[in-house]
């Protein structure tokens, strides 16, 4: 039996794949689960109508990222934070406080976005890796200053 796969499934496929089942498992557990469908031609279409529009959305997405990435490309932005002598913080940058700056630059970027190799403890600048999609990522810098 030939089915259209709905979710992934461990150990036969993934979402949108056409695959071959046994009857019983095919009826008995995968399409009385909703875990697929049967194939058929107008059910096949449609699974290429929606493979083309996810197509078309990580393609636009991308295409962003790759423009958000020349803009922020090597920029400064400056934070000011409370520091002790000696140039030390109260704390360390977060990825959120980096979030935060950048919002209010106007740039929409989550802090899960932002990667930190080093904790930024001290007064100074330092290289921070905004991650904008998975095959996208700029370097910006952060310019810590006391408050």
């Amino acid at each position: 039996m030939k089915v259209i796969l709905l979710q992934d499934v461990k150990g036969v496929g993934k979402e949108g794949q056409v695959v071959e089942v046994s009857d019983g498992y095919g009826r008995n557990f995968l399409l009385k689960k909703k875990l697929a469908k049967e194939t058929s031609a107008a059910n096949l279409n449609e699974v290429k109508l929606k493979q083309g529009a996810r197509a078309e959305h990580e393609k636009r997405a991308y295409e962003a990222a790759v423009e958000l990435s020349k803009d922020l490309g090597d920029k400064t932005f400056t934070m000011k934070m409370k520091s002790g002598e000696g140039g030390k913080l109260y704390g360390a940058v977060t990825a959120a406080d980096v979030s935060d700056l950048l919002k209010k630059n106007g740039y929409e970027i989550e802090k899960k976005q932002v990667v930190i190799e080093a904790p930024i403890k001290s007064i100074g600048t330092c290289g921070v890796r905004i991650k904008l999609h998975p095959k996208v990522s700029c370097q910006i810098n952060v310019e810590v200053e006391a408050l």
